[in-house]
């Protein structure tokens, strides 16, 4: 480690020492509001023949940089929307430069809603959504899941071959993916989606969404408010009261959100395992929710002058209400022959609540931009269940058990991190560091001693430093970084430390990424090293009642996941392809074993290090624009070359799974806009689960704004044909499960009005995201 750490305070001290023998241009781009304005062209000129000699784009905080090869040089900005500005190369630090709005620029964005327009820039994917038909999509969840490679539903956001991602909104980390619900779609302006995130962002960071908003308009007081109901099993409510006030420099803004949600998950399932005997077990499980969440947020922000800015954030998050009904009808077969019948029903409760505050600095101070943040987080989650089984024998014999249990969960988090950038050379150069501790206590208790009882205690100090070098060489863009990260673990059971449960990992993660356009193509290549780390609920040593069968259970003992990826990007007009290849040690598979030699019945079901895997995932979009349609297709395919422990061995998993999106936009008169959706997906292997049959899906939707977009509705159907789900067969050890979900369509108005509606200036990123995840 202090190898590591001389190293890299020898690198610095080298790139700055370059960086001032250097004759360096740079600035700051702002707009008419004193923000940040990004992805600006700078365009160095030689002059008297205005002659291209190199060129950029400004950065996320509108910074710029570019080496000047002559005095005689001129500085060309411009923007879409904007007035160009000229600027000398001399003096070397043109400073803050303001941009002015071209009215008539402006006008002719705002008219057009074509299909939004793709491109590359830097190390992202970059949707235009101001202008275009995506907003009105309705949300921030619903533009999410219209993005190719991107899926958003019920507040899951995955990226096709990544899974879940870091969201970002101006900057400031997303707590909860609820918030998407909460941003409307047409406050957005653009949305950059990072396959392979670099050394800035934690390693266990698989992928990153930036979703920027529109510039705020005016001062005063201004609200936004935004009700939604869905029928699908019964009745969902969801109201958003959006709120900010502005005046000069002070920035005050919060949310209240209330929600009624009611759903099933009702599924058939059959289960052999293959233990002393062959069981089998055909079962119905019928599964009916009732959620009640209210949520609410405050902040404020002042803005010193357009290079401070302060402020803090407060978040808060419960569910007094999240009741379970199940009700499982079981026949259970010894070696095909019918043992007994089993009908388990009962209930469980989780309620919880949550605390979140954050901090944060954001300053230039000299040529250096300084990003602070500092974070807190306690939550509380208690879960009391109490199921009552009828065992009825193949004789008739009838017996009853009644099972009760408890699970506690308390979770604090303190995180601050640091991150500095300096123009240098041909780029510019981040150094950052961050530090989090985490404290998880974990009680199980069942009253009837069927398990044992078990309290455990995870505390964890995570620290991690990074440097990035992003430049330019003619056409060709570089950013390359690097990441060390150490990590020590103290495992407690019973308010004892145990030893061979702790752990300390010390791991470097190199990242690189090349850009380079080609005509009117854009070529990106970029590897990045990662890392998965188990979240907490694996680790924990308890055992969990499913029924008299089945157990679930942690493993103190898994180990981390380490992950490399290499992902190629293409853009070219209307057209987008990516391709990434994932390699990964050590991966986490679900296991299933007999839970004791004493009684071979019942199965243990936890998780467990087996074999490395690899996969290849690949994506076509095409998104032309022809007249009042727009369409847009996305082809995706997953091959994989994944190992699965089954009954009697060990066999390879490699059938790929193919899927295709099509959607279409209508521009309709009267200002109306249809959406039909459509997608499949072929059956084919993902991971341990065989998907054993095709699948597809139709949804539809009709928009419709009034009185100068202040009030708008949309109708949404989505599953027309309850289609969406196919036979999935699970393999896990000595267990095949499959399983048939059953579906239904659902109904959905969203009705939403706004008054002098503006985004806040906050701009805080927040700190210890990786460890947020695992809690």
């Amino acid at each position: 480690m202090k190898a590591i750490k001389t190293f890299l305070f020898t690198s610095l001290m080298v790139f700055l020492s370059i960086g001032l023998s250097a004759q360096t241009v740079s600035g700051k781009l702002i707009d008419e509001k004193n923000q940040p304005l990004s992805y600006a062209n700078v365009v160095l000129l030689s002059l008297p023949d205005s002659a291209f000699v190199s060129g950029t784009i400004s950065g996320e905080d509108g910074s710029f940089t570019l080496e000047a090869t002559s005095e005689n040089q001129i500085v060309r900005i411009s923007s879409i929307g904007y007035k160009t500005v000229y600027k000398p190369t001399s003096p070397a630090n043109i400073g803050i430069v303001q941009l002015v709005s071209d009215a008539q620029m402006l006008g002719e964005v705002v008219v057009k809603a074509d299909l939004p327009k793709m491109q590359l820039k830097g190390d992202a994917m970059v949707t235009t959504v101001q202008g275009s038909i995506l907003e009105k999509a309705g949300t921030g969840e619903d533009l999410l899941d219209k993005l190719p490679g991107v899926s958003a539903d019920d507040g899951e956001v995955r990226v096709f071959g990544a899974g879940a991602p870091e969201i970002y909104i101006n900057g400031r980390k997303v707590r909860n993916n609820s918030e998407l619900s909460q941003l409307s779609s047409d406050n957005i302006k653009s949305v950059e989606v990072v396959n392979n995130p670099g050394s800035r962002y934690d390693a266990t960071v698989n992928a990153v969404i930036r979703i920027k908003t529109k510039k705020p308009q005016g001062e005063g007081f201004g609200f936004d408010n935004r009700f939604y109901t869905e029928y699908r099993y019964d009745w969902t409510v969801n109201d958003v009261f959006d709120f900010n006030y502005r005046k000069g420099d002070f920035d005050l803004s919060g949310m209240i959100s209330g929600n009624d949600r009611r759903s099933e998950n009702n599924k058939h399932i059959e289960q052999e395992t293959f233990l002393d005997r062959t069981w089998t077990q055909k079962s119905y499980l019928y599964n009916w929710k009732h959620i009640q969440n209210i949520a609410a947020m405050l902040s404020l922000n002042y803005q010193f002058n357009e290079n401070h800015s302060l402020g803090m954030r407060y978040n808060y998050d419960r569910t007094p209400k999240f009741h379970d009904d199940i009700d499982m009808q079981t026949d259970v077969a010894q070696n095909n022959i019918p043992y007994e019948k089993s009908n388990s029903g009962g209930w469980q409760n989780h309620v919880s609540s949550g605390h979140t505050l954050n901090t944060y600095y954001n300053g230039q101070v000299g040529d250096w931009h300084i990003d602070f943040n500092a974070d807190g987080i306690w939550q509380k989650n208690r879960i009391p269940q109490e199921m009552l089984e009828e065992i009825i024998s193949a004789d008739g014999e009838r017996k009853e058990q009644t099972v009760t249990s408890e699970s506690n969960d308390k979770n604090t988090l303190y995180a601050a991190k640091l991150v500095a950038e300096h123009p240098l050379w041909k780029g510019n150069f981040s150094l950052g560091s961050e530090y989090t501790y985490t404290n998880r206590l974990n009680s199980y208790r069942n009253v009837e001693g069927i398990l044992d009882d078990d309290e455990s205690r995870i505390r964890e100090n995570s620290f991690a430093i990074f440097a990035e070098y992003g430049f330019r060489i003619s056409r060709l863009q570089v950013r390359a970084g690097v990441r060390y990260e150490h990590l020590a673990s103290d495992y407690y059971e019973e308010g004892k430390r145990i030893d061979e449960q702790s752990r300390t990992y010390d791991n470097v993660f190199p990242s690189v990424s090349l850009s380079l356009p080609v005509g009117k193509a854009q070529l990106q290549l970029s590897y990045t090293g990662s890392i998965y780390r188990p979240p907490y609920w694996m680790l924990r040593s308890s055992t969990t009642y499913v029924n008299r069968y089945t157990y679930e259970g942690g493993n103190p003992f898994l180990r981390p996941s380490v992950i490399n990826r290499l992902s190629f990007n293409l853009s070219y007009k209307w057209l987008y392809f990516n391709t990434r290849y994932i390699h990964g040690r050590d991966a986490i598979i679900q296991f299933n074993q007999a839970y004791s030699e004493d009684d071979p019945t019942v199965s243990l079901f936890s998780y467990y290090n087996r074999y490395a895997s690899d996969k290849l995932y690949s994506s076509l979009t095409l998104a032309p624009t022809i007249g009042i349609w727009s369409p847009q297709l996305t082809l995706m395919l997953l091959q994989q070359w994944y190992k699965v422990d089954v009954p009697g061995g060990v066999e390879n998993f490699n059938n790929p799974i193919g899927s295709f999106t099509f959607r279409n936009h209508f521009s309709l008169p009267l200002g109306f806009g249809l959406d039909i959706d459509l997608g499949a997906d072929t059956p084919g292997d993902n991971e341990n689960a065989y998907v054993a049959e095709s699948c597809w899906y139709a949804n539809v939707g009709l928009y419709k704004s009034f009185f100068n977009e202040r009030l708008s509705i949309r109708l949404q159907a989505d599953d027309l044909f309850n289609s969406s789900t196919a036979k999935t067969v699970l393999y896990s050890g000595n267990r095949v499960m499959t399983i048939n979900q059953e579906v239904r369509r659902s109904v959905g108005l969203t009705l939403r009005y706004k008054f002098n509606a503006a985004k806040s200036k906050y701009k805080g990123t927040g700190a210890g995201d990786s460890q947020k995840s695992r809690l």
